[in-house]
C-alpha cells in the first residue's frame, strides 16, 4: 500500500501508511451485529428526517398555513444538522462516544415529539431544528463509532453499510411521510414513529454500546474547555444568515431590500470575522478551535470537502423535486410522488454499496469521483430539459443516470477521508466531511426552493392578473380548487411555469456534478486501504 504524502507546505494531517490502521473493537458475534444494527437505525431516521416532509409539504402548509415559511420545513432541519456538526466532533473527541451519542437519541426524540404534535408553522420549524441539532449528532457519532470499533481496510464498508442505510431512509423518507399524510391517523404520525423505534433500541444503546472515554481522568470542566464556544457561535450566526437571505429572498422580502441585503452583508462579516477569529486564535487555541484549519492546507481533503458537499447537492435535489413535478403534472396523492423516487434511489443505493465494497477491495477511489460526477452531470442536464409533456418512463430513465452517478461518491469521502489523516485527526475529519455534507445540502436546498418559488410567484401573477396572490399561494398549497377552475389553456400555462420553476433548479446539479469531475482530475493517484485484510474480522 502506497503513503498518503502531505501535500507540499501543508500540515502534517495526512498519515503515512504504518500508522493508518485504527484500534480493533472490543465486541463480537451477535453483540457486534445487534450494536451495529441499532447505531445504523439513527442513521436511518436521521435520514427518513431528511425526507420525510418532502411529498407532504402541501398537506402540512395546507393544515398549519403559511406558504411562505414552506423553505423552513427542509432548510431547518438542515441548518441546525450544518451548523453543530464540528461542535458535535468536538464534543465526540472529548467526551464518552456512548453517553454523547444517548443524549442526542434523547433529543432527537424530543424533537419529533415537538413536530408531531405541532400546531403552527414556528412550533413545526423549532422541532425540525431541534431533529436537526439532534440528527448532527447521531450523524458524526455513529461514524466516530465505527471509526472507533473497526479496523481501517473493513471500515469502506461500515461505511458503505451507512449509505446503505441512508440510502434507503432517504427513499422510505416521502412514502412514509405519503402514507402517513393518507392515513387515518394523519401525516404527524410521520413523526411520532420516531419515538416508537427510538424506544425499542434504548435498551442495546444503553447495555451494549461500547463506552469509550477519549480523555480517561480529565475532569468534565477540563473537557468543556476544549469546546471552543466563540468560534462555535460565530458559524452559527453566519450560516444562519445567509440561508435567512437566501430563504428571504423575492419570497418574504425583494431581493434589493434593506432586510435581504443586510442579511448578506452581516453574513459576510460574521464569515469574516469567523475565519479571523479561528486563523489568529483569538478567545481560542489550535487544539480546541472549531474548524480545522489543518485540513485547509492538504489538498487531498479540500477536494474531498468540496465534492461531499456537490454530491449532498446532487441528491437532495431530486429527492425534493421529483414528487412536486408528478404531483402537480399528474395529480399524484403523497404516496405515489414519494413511490416515484424509486427509480433513482435504488440505483443510488446500490453504487453507495458497491463504491464500498471496491473500496476495500482494491483502494482506488479517485475514479469513481470522475465517473460519479460525468454521469451527475449528464442526469442533472437530462432533468433540466423536462417539461409538462415529458414522459414518465423518459424522466425515470434521467432519474437513474442521476442515481447512478450520485451513488458513486456521495460516502466515499467519509472512508477515504479517515485514510488519508493521523489517526489523532479522525474525528475532526468526520466532522468536517459531515459539514461538507449538510453544507452542501442546506444551502442548496435554500436555493432550489427560493428558484421555485420566486418563479411561480413572478411568472404566474402574470398568467392571473386578476387573482389574489393569496388564492394562488393556496393553490399551490393543494388548499384551493383553483387550478381546477382553471380552462384548459390557462391551467396548462399555469402547470408550465410551476415546472419551469422546478427543472431550473436542476442548474445546481449540473454545477455540482460538473465540479466533481473537474476536482477528481486534481485528486492524487494513490492505493489506499490495506487491501490485504479480512473484511468483517470480529
Amino acid at each position: 500500500m502506497s503513503a498518503a504524502v502531505p501535500d507540499e507546505k501543508a500540515p502534517n494531517v495526512e498519515a503515512p501508511g504504518d500508522e493508518l490502521e485504527a484500534p480493533p473493537r472490543d465486541i463480537s458475534g451477535w453483540k457486534w451485529w445487534l450494536v451495529m444494527a441499532s447505531i445504523l437505525s439513527s442513521i436511518f431516521f436521521y435520514a427518513l428526517d431528511n425526507t420525510v416532509v418532502a411529498d407532504i409539504q402541501p398537506v402540512i402548509i395546507g393544515d398549519l398555513g403559511e406558504l411562505e415559511k414552506l423553505t423552513w420545513l427542509s432548510v431547518a432541519f438542515l441548518l441546525g444538522a450544518t451548523a453543530t456538526n464540528l461542535i458535535w466532533g468536538k464534543v465526540y473527541s472529548q467526551f464518552n462516544a456512548k453517553w454523547t451519542y444517548i443524549l442526542n437519541v434523547a433529543v432527537f426524540e424530543i424533537g419529533s415529539a415537538v413536530c408531531g404534535a405541532a400546531p403552527s408553522m414556528n412550533v413545526m420549524i423549532v422541532g425540525r431544528a431541534l431533529c436537526g441539532v439532534a440528527g448532527a449528532g447521531l450523524y458524526v457519532g455513529v461514524m466516530t463509532l465505527i471509526a472507533m470499533t473497526t479496523s481501517l481496510p473493513e471500515r469502506p464498508l461500515y461505511v458503505g453499510g451507512t449509505g446503505l442505510t441512508w440510502g434507503i431512509g432517504i427513499v422510505l423518507g416521502p412514502v412514509v411521510g405519503g402514507g402517513f399524510s393518507e392515513s387515518s391517523v394523519g401525516w404527524r404520525w410521520a413523526f411520532y414513529i420516531n419515538l416508537l423505534i427510538g424506544a425499542l433500541c434504548a435498551p442495546v444503546y444503553l447495555f451494549l454500546l461500547p463506552s469509550k472515554d477519549p480523555r480517561p481522568g480529565v475532569a468534565l470542566r477540563e473537557r468543556s474547555r476544549e469546546v471552543d464556544i466563540v468560534g462555535a457561535a460565530l458559524q452559527m450566526a453566519a450560516l444562519t444568515t445567509f440561508i435567512l437571505a437566501i430563504s428571504w429572498g423575492g419570497v418574504v422580502y425583494p431581493w434589493n431590500s434593506g432586510q435581504v441585503i443586510g442579511l448578506f452583508v452581516a453574513s459576510g462579516v460574521l464569515f469574516i470575522v469567523l475565519g479571523s477569529q479561528q486563523v489568529f486564535l483569538v478567545f481560542t487555541t489550535i487544539e480546541r478551535r472549531i474548524i480545522p484549519v489543518e485540513f485547509f492546507g492538504s489538498r487531498t481533503v479540500l477536494i474531498l470537502f468540496a465534492s461531499t458537499a456537490a454530491a449532498g447537492a446532487s441528491a437532495f435535489v431530486p429527492i425534493y423535486m421529483i414528487p412536486l413535478y408528478f404531483q402537480f403534472t399528474r395529480g399524484d396523492a403523497a404516496l405515489d410522488a414519494g413511490v416515484r423516487l424509486l427509480p433513482f434511489i435504488i440505483l443510488m443505493v446500490a453504487t453507495i454499496l458497491t463504491n464500498g465494497a471496491f473500496l476495500s477491495k482494491f483502494g482506488y477511489y479517485m475514479p469513481w469521483y470522475t465517473a460519479g460526477g460525468l454521469l451527475a452531470l449528464t442526469g442533472g442536464a437530462l432533468m433540466y430539459t423536462v417539461d409538462l409533456n415529458t414522459s414518465t418512463s423518459r424522466i425515470y430513465g434521467y432519474t437513474v443516470i442521476l442515481g447512478l452517478g450520485v451513488g458513486l461518491w456521495i460516502q466515499a469521502s467519509f472512508a477515504v477521508a479517515q485514510a488519508v489523516v493521523e489517526p489523532k485527526y479522525v474525528p475532526a475529519a468526520v466532522g468536517f466531511i459531515t459539514l461538507a455534507q449538510f453544507a452542501g445540502i442546506t444551502i442548496v436546498m435554500a436555493i432550489a426552493n427560493t428558484i421555485f418559488l420566486n418563479e411561480y410567484l413572478s411568472s404566474i401573477p402574470r398568467i392571473l392578473p386578476n387573482v389574489p396572490r393569496e388564492e394562488i399561494e393556496a393553490a399551490i398549497q393543494g388548499t384551493s380548487d383553483l387550478l381546477d377552475r382553471l380552462s384548459s389553456d390557462v391551467r396548462t400555462r399555469v402547470l408550465e411555469a410551476i415546472v419551469s420553476g422546478i427543472s431550473k433548479s436542476y442548474a445546481l446539479v449540473i454545477a455540482s456534478g460538473a465540479l466533481v469531475a473537474v476536482l477528481s482530475l486534481l485528486m492524487k493517484h494513490e492505493r489506499l486501504f490495506n487491501v490485504s485484510a479480512a473484511v468483517g474480522a470480529a
